[in-house]
């Protein structure tokens, strides 16, 4: 038996080619979209680990600030406890101040220089007496200010002209005088006498 396609060939190929691209569209766009997803979702996962690692380390920095907070309370009550002890330490030492104070002005004043008065407020000393003469006066000043180590800045605040009884019929002209000094502390000094003891050319 012969069949016969009564029907125009071209129109149904024609419709077929458009049905198979459309077919073929609508899988391109189901592939797209699926590709999109695969990336969108790549990308989020990324977006999510970098989030996570973001979060890892604003804790950690938090953690690390509040280290940092701590060592720095620490070194802060380091230091105030140095200080105080230093303090402790300066109280201990200034205690013996005096003691070298008074044999220290034993071996600096000049003959004919005499200490009517001596008081001490901290580390400044008011010192009053009498010196048989202006250049007595200029001898002890230079003395205290380059001869020992215990004792800097010394300055003269008064000094004045009278008449000194040596006798009950003789009469000698004298200069009163008041001058301050501050004392050094005995660390303080104790650093400078090994510093000159030091052989010229040692380090």
């Amino acid at each position: 038996m012969i069949l016969i396609n009564l029907l125009p060939h071209r129109e149904a190929a024609k419709k077929r080619r458009k049905e198979a691209f459309q077919v073929n569209m609508v899988l391109a766009a189901l592939a797209g979209l699926l590709v999109a997803g695969l990336i969108y979702w790549a990308f989020q996962a990324m977006i999510e680990n970098q989030q996570n690692k973001n979060n890892l380390l604003r804790s950690e920095i938090t953690m690390l600030e509040a280290q940092i907070k701590e060592i720095a309370g620490l070194e802060g009550e380091i230091t105030a406890l140095r200080a105080r002890q230093k303090a402790v330490e300066d109280l201990q030492s200034d205690r013996n101040l005096p003691v070298h104070m008074l044999n220290e002005l034993v071996r600096q004043l000049p003959d004919g220089v005499y200490i009517t008065s001596i008081k001490q407020e901290g580390l400044m000393v008011t010192m009053q007496g009498t010196a048989q003469s202006n250049e007595r006066i200029s001898e002890m000043l230079r003395n205290l200010s380059e001869g020992t180590p215990w004792f800097s800045k010394p300055e003269l605040q008064e000094i004045v002209a009278k008449t000194v009884d040596v006798t009950p019929k003789e009469k000698r002209r004298a200069a009163a005088f008041t001058l301050r000094f501050n004392l050094t502390r005995v660390s303080d000094a104790e650093k400078s006498m090994a510093a000159a003891n030091q052989p010229v050319g040692a380090k």
